[in-house]
């Protein structure tokens, strides 16, 4: 398999997520480079591993969630396969919600693209660094697809959440900084420094108040619905409204598998390139 260059994919492997203790916080890396960090089954194997090592390592105070290359994951991959056995595989949303329920601040180191999944991963970490080349954005509605997780609308505001989910675009990070998608922007050369010196200063403060903090903001959240609204395709109204079940799922993802990787690029961005922000 090969991607539109074309350069060969290789095949899924234990390094597609590296995890690396530094001192007293962990580094993890979605390691897909060459498909941009695309989310696949493999990903999400490695990416539930290293963060169950991360959160059950006490000399591991705060965690940065990063990409190699040239982004921090332009989403999930439509050319994934299913994996070659019967071994459990996490959903996008268990991934999201062991990051939201870990009791340690974790921070997204984000260049390049993050959009799709790739923005709803960065929106769920408790802090968001982004490089100046960084971008942001929900793009499933190009291709009649709602979002993997609702996390959007407990980001931004009301109106800002509608824009977002309803055109398509692509944010970059001012933008994006603007609006409440990230905490900070940095020069590209700057952005681990960045979240390296993050993760020191939280993990030299009072780690019984800085997990209470966390665990404080997340259940004010939770009251206002927060759990539910991630998987929102399991409530009944709204499945009733998009007119999928589990017997009758959304029929987009099929077409877009079965048009491959080029197809979907190219339709994608047609419509969008003279209109983007």
């Amino acid at each position: 398999m090969t991607t539109p260059q074309p350069i060969e994919i290789p095949p899924p492997s234990l390094d597609d997520v590296l995890y690396e203790k530094r001192e007293n916080f962990a580094v993890i890396t979605l390691n897909r480079p060459v498909v941009l960090n695309a989310i696949n089954w493999s990903i999400c194997r490695r990416l539930w591993w290293a963060l169950g090592e991360a959160a059950k390592d006490d000399g591991v105070k705060a965690v940065i969630l990063t990409g190699a290359g040239r982004a921090f994951s332009a989403g999930g991959d439509i050319q994934s396969t299913p994996p070659p056995d019967s071994d459990p595989t996490p959903s996008g949303l268990d991934i999201n919600l062991a990051i939201w329920r870990m009791q340690k601040p974790v921070i997204a180191a984000v260049r390049g693209y993050a959009v799709g999944q790739g923005h709803e991963l960065a929106g769920t970490c408790d802090i968001t660094i982004a490089a100046e080349d960084a971008v942001f954005g929900e793009l499933q509605i190009r291709h009649s697809f709602g979002p993997p997780i609702l996390i959007t609308p407990f980001l931004v505001g009301l109106k800002q959440a509608k824009e977002t989910l309803m055109l398509g675009e692509h944010i970059p990070a001012q933008d994006a900084l603007r609006l409440g998608f990230v905490n900070r922007v940095v020069p590209g050369d700057q952005l681990m420094a960045a979240a390296e010196d993050m993760a020191r200063k939280l993990a030299a403060l009072p780690q019984k108040t800085v997990r209470s903090n966390k665990l404080l903001v997340n259940r004010v959240y939770e009251l206002a619905g927060f759990r539910e609204a991630l998987d929102y395709r399991s409530d009944p109204a709204i499945a009733e409204a998009l007119g999928t079940t589990a017997e009758a799922p959304d029929p987009h993802l099929a077409v877009l598998r079965e048009q491959g990787w080029e197809a979907f690029r190219a339709s994608r961005d047609a419509l969008y390139k003279a209109t983007d922000r």
